[in-house]
């Protein structure tokens, strides 16, 4: 699920050689820590944060097969 993260954040953000992911494993859910460029962080969370919400939604959904929550932070 990690390249999914890299894959739709590279393909949103202006410097996609920033973006850095980290997978955070908390037995049944899974947290992944976004870091990006200062610039970019509107291109990732999206106009009243649908983007970020709709990124949430698919991984949620990829995770369901496996009984996983999944949940993306946007960090500085």
């Amino acid at each position: 699920m990690k390249a999914v993260v890299e894959t739709v954040v590279r393909n949103l953000v202006d410097h996609p050689d920033l973006v850095e992911v980290t997978e955070e494993d908390h037995g049944r859910s899974l947290n992944f820590v976004v870091r990006v460029a200062e610039g970019d962080r509107g291109n990732v969370i999206g106009r009243n944060g649908t983007t970020i919400q709709a990124l949430r939604t698919l991984l949620n959904g990829l995770g369901a097969r496996r009984r996983l929550r999944v949940d993306v932070d946007l960090v500085d």
